[in-house]
């Protein structure tokens, strides 16, 4: 066998296996320098780390999780779920409007799909469950929302696509990732709606411990949460602030309104929410890093170049095509996170890509899109383990409703593959360039 399919081998026993997709990259990396190249170029590894992490849009990720981690604890998750609440009002599938919603919002301030997750789940889950809806089905209905914050911007694995595919700007793929992030929202709250009808859940009940607010007061509340986007998106747009400066402006905001506004946030917590982010972001930029051993591996090889020739040899038909990438991200959705699958599997779809001349921003959407469902799709369901987590519940208890919100949310993808002016009529509009 040639040297780039003893990689492509080694890279999935090891995943399966069980080592740490970092790892597992590095090591199968490291076996086809050895067996395609030779030892001798095991000295560039090191550099190759290095180059791959030692890009200056990179900075906004750590910060940005930051911004995710400083809202979570400044309590802007109960002043939104307040300020919907009241503006919804007692009505069946209330409650469950509401997770929708500030899942939506708070995407629009972290950008990471777990840590909105968390935040709406710790709220809202009380009182749904008090409110007669069963445990799994809430769970996996915040899961699911939270994934919409792939899409919605600011997002880290956009981010990280504008930083793989070279030539796409992120300005326009965070305007582009609005409408589609919204639509996927809607999609699944139709279900979430009829089945909350269908069997009588109440969505009046107060949030546990809160008193009932009336509008005008939960708005005042919610506020500076409600401004956070507007101020980063309004930024961008203005070109007050290029978006790795937003993400310090995020930052800045997050711990004023966490300080001097909410005051639930102490300079210890700061502190500690540093620490956190350090961590969080620390193993990102190690999947990051050590991805760069696989991909020059691969691209001196030619594995990448290999599999797109293959890929493009099944069918003439680039819609056919389209549909079969789609699939397979999302079986990759269901076992990796985000950032590994546009590590592993850009390389290869980038030719691909270019060949059928799909629109980069669109296809870019239409990856998070498919991303964003495997964040609630069992086996690995990132999103969903943390909100069953929070909810004291076994992961098999979810797969019903999970299946139910994949088939949505797939309803949105399928609505944006088709029209792809859902994606790009905002960024054209707003004069960037996405052609």
């Amino acid at each position: 066998m040639s040297p780039d399919v003893w990689m492509i081998l080694a890279f999935a026993g090891l995943l399966i296996a069980g080592v740490p997709v970092a790892f597992s990259l590095a090591l199968s990396g490291a076996v086809g320098i050895v067996l395609g190249l030779s030892p001798d170029m095991l000295a560039t590894m090191g550099t190759n780390t290095y180059n791959s992490i030692a890009k200056y849009p990179l900075i906004a990720i750590p910060l940005f999780i930051l911004t995710g981690l400083i809202f979570e604890r400044s309590g802007v998750a109960l002043r939104l779920v307040r300020f919907a609440q009241a503006l919804i009002g007692p009505r069946h599938g209330g409650l469950a409007l509401v997770a929708v919603l500030v899942c939506m919002i708070m995407g629009g301030m972290s950008g990471s799909g777990p840590a909105d997750a968390a935040a709406v789940a710790m709220v809202m889950l009380p009182s749904m469950t008090k409110a007669g809806y069963p445990k799994p089905f809430s769970a996996t209905l915040i899961a699911a929302s939270a994934s919409t914050a792939i899409l919605i911007p600011p997002s880290v694995a956009l981010i990280l696509y504008s930083i793989v595919v070279p030539g796409v700007d992120l300005r326009a793929l965070f305007a582009a990732g609005l409408f589609p992030g919204i639509l996927a929202g809607l999609a699944l709250l139709v279900p979430a709606m009829l089945v909350s009808k269908r069997y009588g859940w109440e969505g009046g009940t107060p949030i546990e411990g809160a008193e009932r607010l009336s509008v005008r007061s939960t708005f005042k509340q919610a506020i500076p949460a409600l401004f956070a986007p507007v101020l980063i998106l309004g930024g961008l747009r203005s070109g007050l602030f290029t978006p790795t400066e937003a993400a310090v402006v995020a930052v800045a905001y997050g711990a004023i309104v966490g300080l001097f506004l909410t005051r639930e946030l102490s300079l210890r917590d700061l502190w500690e929410l540093l620490g956190e982010a350090a961590i969080i972001s620390g193993v990102v930029m190690l999947i990051i890093a050590l991805a760069g051993i696989f991909a020059w591996a691969g691209t001196m090889l030619g594995t990448f170049r290999h599999l797109a020739e293959w890929i493009i040899s099944l069918t003439d038909n680039g819609v056919l095509l389209l549909i079969l990438v789609m699939l397979a991200v999302l079986v990759a959705g269901m076992l990796l996170d985000a950032i590994s699958i546009y590590l592993i599997m850009m390389p290869i779809l980038i030719p691909v890509m270019q060949h059928f001349e799909w629109n980069p921003v669109w296809f870019g959407i239409l990856l998070a899109m498919n991303i964003a469902i495997g964040q609630f799709t069992p086996p690995v369901a990132v999103n969903l383990m943390v909100t069953t987590e929070v909810a004291k519940i076994r992961l098999e208890q979810t797969i019903g409703w999970a299946l139910l919100f994949v088939v949505a949310m797939g309803c949105a993808l399928a609505l944006v593959a088709i029209f792809p002016a859902i994606a790009l009529w905002l960024p054209r509009v707003l004069g960037y360039n996405v052609d």
